[in-house]
């Protein structure tokens, strides 16, 4: 049984690595400008992750093949250096392992999260609540209005809290449940949460980023190609969590242009 085990092994460890190394799944459509930096990041991962799994399973299924019937009273072999010489080796690659990946993977994520946003980029805030999403772009005036959480009401379509009878910046701010954006221009989203903690995930633009209650974050990015795309929450945040989605609607310039007055004149 033990040499049927060994070979079952191999088996399975060949059959789980054959779709991968076949590219029978289909990556999502690549929308953004650092797009394809991601997917060779996740193909490289996959590729040293895959021959680590293969390599390990390879080793698995030797050692059964060589020891599973062993004889009783077989003498015992010990690994040189025991079991602490083991553990060492085994913390090394891995660790080795995390170390290349992350180093490899710094320009992928430096382009996201550590390279500041373009001064004429155009600033749009996300928020995420339990089980929306709503987003604001400022008005003619180029400036938001202040957000002010008592002042939150649902009801009348008060999702940001706005003041607008006191407060002149608040007056010409656009709200909207669904995320509009011209194609070929940088976006910066600056995201919050109102209540417990959500995601904002699409696949097309390679972009997963969770909303912090409590904290203000933001990513940029640059979407490459007009249409419409599924924005969607990947944390656990409740009940509805399962319907929690919006829509991102990649429009030409001029198309955008007219959608902002539209949104403008229903003020």
């Amino acid at each position: 049984m033990g040499k049927l085990f060994a070979v079952v092994l191999v088996i399975i460890a060949l059959a789980s690595a054959y779709p991968i190394v076949t590219h029978i799944y289909v990556m999502p459509e690549d929308i953004s400008t650092h797009g394809h930096q991601i997917d060779e990041q996740l193909s490289d991962t996959m590729a040293e992750a895959g021959i680590s799994f293969l390599l390990a399973q390879f080793v698995l299924a030797f050692f059964v093949w060589k020891f599973a019937e062993r004889k009783d009273g077989g003498k015992l072999r010990n690994f040189p250096g025991g079991a602490k010489v083991m553990v060492a080796a085994a913390f090394i690659l891995v660790g080795t392992e995390v170390l290349a990946l992350g180093v490899f993977g710094q320009r992928a994520w430096a382009n996201v999260y550590f390279t500041p946003p373009r001064p004429d980029a155009l600033q749009i805030q996300a928020q995420a609540g339990q089980f929306a999403f709503y987003f604001r772009y400022p008005g003619a005036d180029g400036k938001f209005g202040a957000i002010h959480p008592d002042k939150i009401d649902e009801g009348n379509q008060n999702y940001f809290g706005l003041d607008p009878a006191t407060e002149i910046e608040s007056r010409d701010d656009i709200v909207s449940a669904e995320l509009a954006i011209p194609v070929n221009r940088e976006i910066h989203l600056m995201m919050h949460a109102k209540d417990v903690g959500h995601s904002f995930y699409v696949r097309e633009l390679r972009i997963q980023q969770d909303f912090v209650p409590g904290l203000d974050l933001s990513v940029h990015f640059t979407a490459t190609k007009t249409g419409r795309y599924e924005i969607v929450c990947t944390q656990l945040c409740g009940l509805g969590h399962y319907n929690m989605k919006a829509y991102l609607n990649v429009m030409g310039q001029d198309d955008f242009e007219k959608w902002m007055k539209q949104k403008a004149s229903e003020l």
